[in-house]
């Protein structure tokens, strides 16, 4: 038996764009009904979301069932937390605010077996197959993918040497706290946000990085499919279902 081939950072590789959605729901029963929507990948998040280990380990489950690849955010760069959704089965990882160089090497360890990295061995946890991958150890790191997110004016004047450093496998642009670091929260597409979006993922593909971008506003979205964007989400299964109840209500509340 053999390491789960990682099709979202074989894609990546390939400079094949792949289409996302966010998750934040919380559901194995929405991850499963998403799972096979025809998206490349789906993020479950656990920075904004009631999101506990659990419950993600039952999304990971779910969303087996499906062509969707599992993306896992992480609450933050932190080495125990890292560990601990590695040793559940998941393979790609979206770390949340990483600034400079030395964070990017924090999270990459974080991932890594020793000498390389930091992460604590599990004889018989479920990404080994609960030990059946007697090479896990050995060949895990091939199928892992790191990528960080960058999302304030420090993080984007530090994309160079964070693109440099060994084992990021990406640089994800975070819309929403960069609007707020500059000034402009709830504004993604204030004319200040957009031009530094532009030039940022222009300087992360320039790197040889792949990028990615969160954009629900269509007009945004296919803007940044147009200039190149390796892989991004489009929209979110908590945006889809509050408009979606919202519209249907005010059609029938209007035909009243």
């Amino acid at each position: 038996m053999n390491v789960p081939v990682n099709p979202f950072k074989q894609a990546l590789r390939n400079r094949q764009m792949q289409l996302g959605l966010w998750s934040g729901l919380s559901s194995h029963v929405t991850v499963e009904v998403l799972a096979n929507a025809g998206f490349d990948w789906l993020l479950i998040d656990t920075e904004h979301s009631p999101n506990e280990l659990p419950m993600v380990h039952s999304q990971l489950q779910a969303v087996a069932r499906g062509t969707s690849h599992p993306i896992v955010r992480p609450t933050w760069n932190d080495t125990v937390v890292i560990k601990r959704l590695l040793d559940i089965g998941a393979q790609t990882l979206l770390i949340p605010f990483v600034e400079n160089a030395d964070e990017a090497r924090n999270a990459v360890a974080a991932t890594r077996y020793p000498p390389l990295g930091v992460r604590g061995y599990a004889a018989a946890a479920r990404a080994s197959d609960f030990g059946r991958i007697k090479d896990y150890p050995h060949a895990c790191e091939a199928q892992l993918c790191v990528l960080l997110q960058v999302e304030t004016p420090t993080a984007l004047a530090n994309i160079e040497a964070i693109a440099a450093v060994e084992g990021v496998d990406g640089i994800f642009i975070g819309p929403g706290d960069l609007a707020a670091s500059m000034g402009h929260i709830g504004q993604i597409g204030h004319p200040d946000v957009v031009a530094a979006i532009d030039d940022a993922l222009a300087r992360i593909r320039a790197t040889g990085v792949p990028a990615g971008i969160l954009a629900s506003d269509e007009k945004l979205a296919r803007r940044w499919i147009e200039q190149g964007v390796d892989f991004i989400a489009v929209g979110s299964d908590t945006g889809l279902l509050a408009r979606g109840a919202e519209q249907l209500a005010a059609k029938f509340r209007n035909a009243a």
